[in-house]
Parts: structure tokens; sequence; C-alpha cells
């Protein structure tokens, strides 16, 4: 039987996939689906392979709503496997729904920048040595941008490139070195405190961007929410990126068990879990700070001490 999801907040709906919190009812989407067997389920997923049946074939004589389910579909799964694919690539994630409400508004997204954050998240987990499997966009590691120097020789075979590139041990530490010395070597006045007021940066800024309304959100000191991983917006640690005097500041967060948080562990549902971020970012307006500028930004002399 063909259903269409509305849910209830703080509840759960018939499959227990669902957890949402608020006092007011949220659609998180208009999207038409056969409910899957138990089996085709887990925690906030459904198997791909059911999920591509179900919606595999577009009905002959299909109107313009029936489109709009099926281009819903095909989009959860591009975003479930290309963009913001795990380690399994075998599920859909129910949490793109919210985002698939309206397909006016679904162009809108920097899906780019979101697709990029998550590539890094991954890469960042493959630090620790014993994380074997890497997840992601791994098709922008592709880019030529992205390739190490000196690796642009082509030649038959193409894999004799790399007989050529084999870069020993000695350069890279010779290059640590080499970056070390110069940040030392750094002054007070070979810093750029505004990066921002660059003209060949103003050049590529959005002027929307630059309003008054979308300052508020630069000075604000909040969390920025992907579901589950949690980054924190710490503006009042670079006072003089904005103009200002940059003060002593509390003690810097733990972001090594920030960035420790995902979606995986268990079926719960993450805006719960993990409440006290969500609370900080719809309070964001009261954490704005206010950035008195003057003509020569930078730290105090106690803050370098």
């Amino acid at each position: 039987m063909a259903l269409r999801t509305w849910l209830e907040t703080s509840t759960k709906s018939r499959l227990g996939l669902f957890h949402v919190l608020g006092d007011n009812k949220i659609c998180l989407a208009r999207t038409d689906y056969t409910l899957p067997p138990p089996n085709k389920v887990k925690q906030m997923k459904f198997h791909f392979t059911w999920f591509h049946e179900r919606f595999r074939v577009l009905p002959a004589d299909a109107n313009e709503e029936t489109v709009h389910i099926y281009a819903r579909a095909y989009i959860m799964i591009l975003l479930s496997s290309q963009l913001f694919g795990d380690k399994n690539a075998n599920r859909v994630h129910l949490r793109w729904l919210s985002y698939l409400a309206s397909m006016d508004k679904l162009g809108k997204y920097s899906w780019g920048s979101a697709a990029l954050a998550w590539l890094y998240r991954f890469l960042c987990r493959t630090i620790n040595r014993n994380i074997v499997n890497l997840a992601g966009p791994l098709q922008l590691l592709q880019f030529s941008t992205l390739r190490p120097s000196g690796f642009d020789v082509f030649g038959f075979p193409l894999a004799s490139r790399c007989a050529t590139y084999l870069p020993t041990t000695n350069v890279g530490e010779q290059r640590v070195v080499s970056a070390r010395l110069s940040l030392d070597r750094l002054r007070d006045c070979d810093f750029l405190w505004e990066p921002y007021s660059a003209l060949d940066v103003a050049a590529i800024v959005h002027p929307e961007i630059l309003v008054v309304e979308h300052s508020r959100l630069w000075r604000a000191v909040t969390c920025l929410i992907y579901f589950a991983p949690i980054e924190w917006h710490q503006v009042h640690r670079v006072v003089p990126q904005f103009g200002g005097v940059q003060h002593l500041s509390q003690l810097a967060l733990n972001i090594d068990w920030l960035h420790a948080k995902d979606s995986r562990g268990g079926d719960r549902w993450f805006s719960s879990y993990y409440q006290e971020g969500h609370l900080h970012w719809n309070n964001r307006l009261y954490s704005v700070i206010q950035v008195d500028r003057v003509a020569d930004p930078g730290p105090l002399v106690e803050y370098l001490d």
C-alpha cells in the first residue's frame, strides 16, 4: 500500500524509524512509498536493493506528482551513494527526506560544499592508523588539482610515471623543516588579519554575504551541525579577522572528542541524542559577539605571552 509519510513530533512511526523534537507537526517529506519489510530496514536506513527496485521504472501513465516522487527517490539514491555515502554503500538514509520536501528549494542548497565537508570528515578519520576503510565522494580525489606536484609526467605505459616519482623521506623532512622555519620568522606585519578585506577575495565574494543580516552569523559563537557531526564556530578566538583586538579567551573545546561523533551507533535519532548542540544553534542570535573595529587589529601582548 502506498502511504504518504507525515511525522508527528516526539513520536515514532510504525517502523520505529523516526524521532523528531519540537511542539509543532513536521512534514519531513511529501513522498509516497510502499513500506518495506522489516528485514529491509536497519536503523534509519532502507536497503539499497529494495529502494532501487521500488523506484526503478517510472509508470508510463505517471502524472506530474508521481514524477516528482520518483525524482525525489532518485535524488535520495544519489545523495546516499555518490555524495554522502558511508562504508556500507548499500543503504538509503532517511535524513534526506526533509530536504526533498520542496523541489524549488532543493537547488538552493550548497551541495558541493557539503560534499567536500563530508569527504574531509572521512579523510580526518583515516589519520587514525586503525582505520582501514574510506568512504565519501572519493571521485573528488581524482581531480588533477589534488595530485602531488611533479606527478604530471605522461609516458607509455602510464604506470611508468610512478617509477620516476619516488619522493624520498629526506625530501619530506626538509619541507617540514623549511615550513617551520618560515612560520618562526613571521612577524606581526606579515599577517593579513582581515583576509576578506583583500581586493582579490572581495571580488569573488557574493555581495549578499556582506550584508549586516548575514554578518550576525559570522560573529555567532555556536555549533554547525551536519545531522550527527558537530563543528564549533569559535569566532571569539579569531577576532582580528573582524578588525578587532584578540583578548584572552577561554580554553579551547576538545575538538578531538567532537570529531569522534558521527551518525554511527545504534538506532539513536541524533537531534535528540545531541540536543545540547541543537539548542546552541537555535539560540545562535544570543551568542553574537560584538567587535570594536580598530585601526591596527591583532592580539594583545598578554595573548601573545
